[in-house]
């Protein structure tokens, strides 16, 4: 993730979270849980506010966070009253020690070209039969948008990417962008799974 990118969320983090913590993302919340057992241990990747922790802790499950933005890992950390840890994807390290794996529009800022390694990370990561979710605004190709870096991926892409990670798809759907005034724009949500050996 670029530095320009992280500083953006820095200097506009409270913007950011006021704008986005009461987005209603309720309906991939509630299709990514169908796959999952209660109480299973959750990690929020790229968690910006803190909206889906704080969901995520309500519903009873054990749940972890972190955001590359050291401004929203503060606001994260006081939305949700867990330590939200300061990372980047590209720092990801370890194995087996989540059943599953939340990654709402997060990964979307992550250059092409480490992405890859990125989902290997992500991958390894979790337990064997793990759920994982992503979603990326619905386009082609790498862009800049203000001060931000954006990976825009078609359904067809989202899903060769999770499959070369060595997941298996279980869903590939569209959804329209829940914040006022931004209906316009279309995400490509995945939710894949940890082949089991």
């Amino acid at each position: 993730m670029n530095q320009q990118t992280i500083d953006y969320y820095n200097l506009n983090a409270r913007d950011f979270a006021d704008s986005t913590f009461e987005a209603d993302m309720s309906k991939c919340r509630d299709r990514f849980l169908n796959y999952l057992q209660p109480g299973q241990k959750i990690l929020d990747a790229g968690c910006g506010s803190g909206r889906d922790t704080a969901a995520f802790l309500e519903a009873g499950y054990e749940t972890e966070a972190f955001d590359a933005s050291e401004a929203l890992c503060r606001i994260a950390s006081e939305k949700t009253g867990i330590r939200v840890k300061q990372l980047c994807f590209e720092d990801l390290s370890g194995q087996e020690i989540y059943d599953d794996i939340w990654a709402c529009a997060s990964l979307l800022h992550v250059a092409a070209a480490d992405l890859p390694d990125v989902l290997g990370r992500i991958y390894r990561l979790l337990k064997e039969g793990g759920i994982f979710y992503a979603s990326f605004k619905k386009g082609e190709g790498e862009r800049t948008k203000g001060d931000r870096y954006f990976h825009d991926l078609t359904e067809e892409k989202c899903r060769t990417l999770a499959q070369n990670a060595g997941f298996t798809v279980k869903e590939v759907f569209i959804t329209e962008d829940v914040r006022q005034g931004r209906s316009c724009e279309k995400w490509v949500n995945i939710i894949a799974k940890k082949n089991q050996r």
